[in-house]
């Protein structure tokens, strides 16, 4: 049996629930360098400052684009810091002010999303779904080049 955009049900709802595990774990980054952003201080404050607000800016527009593609897969997006909470691998980070801290704080989330976005990447390819497959593509491309910029300035 097959949903509206011809991909099987039973793959299309495991999709849908690896989807929702991701956006978990987007909305839990998302708020980690929130307040990283916020918090942090000393000599890098106003290079690491905008830089955060950019790695947030964009989480949250991931954090759409996921939660649209579960509804296109029919399935329903989590939407409570609850049911976050209970399915992200990503903890919330309280209290960090020391930018290379808050730094490695970043690259340790990234790893996790990354590893998430391959899974769902190799689960939406043995399903034929090319949507989600060219968002996962999309976002372990960038994540990547984020992750080699990230460790290259802590060297």
């Amino acid at each position: 049996m097959k949903n509206s955009i011809g991909i099987n049900k039973d793959k299309s709802n495991e999709l849908s629930n690896q989807l929702n595990i991701l956006l978990a774990d987007y909305q839990l980054f998302y708020q980690n360098v929130r307040g990283l952003h916020w918090n942090i201080k000393g000599r890098e404050f106003f290079e690491l400052h905008l830089k955060f607000e950019e790695y947030y800016d964009n989480a949250v527009i991931k954090i759409d684009e996921i939660a649209e593609r579960i509804l296109t897969l029919e399935g329903e997006p989590l939407h409570t810091f609850t049911d976050y909470l209970k399915v992200s691998e990503i903890k919330e980070q309280k209290g960090v002010t020391n930018g290379v801290d808050g730094v490695k704080i970043i690259i340790d989330n990234y790893k996790v999303l990354i590893l998430k976005e391959r899974k769902i990447l190799s689960l939406a390819a043995e399903a034929n779904d090319e949507g989600t497959v060219s968002l996962m593509s999309d976002y372990i491309t960038e994540t990547e080049k984020t992750l080699w910029m990230l460790n290259s300035y802590l060297k």
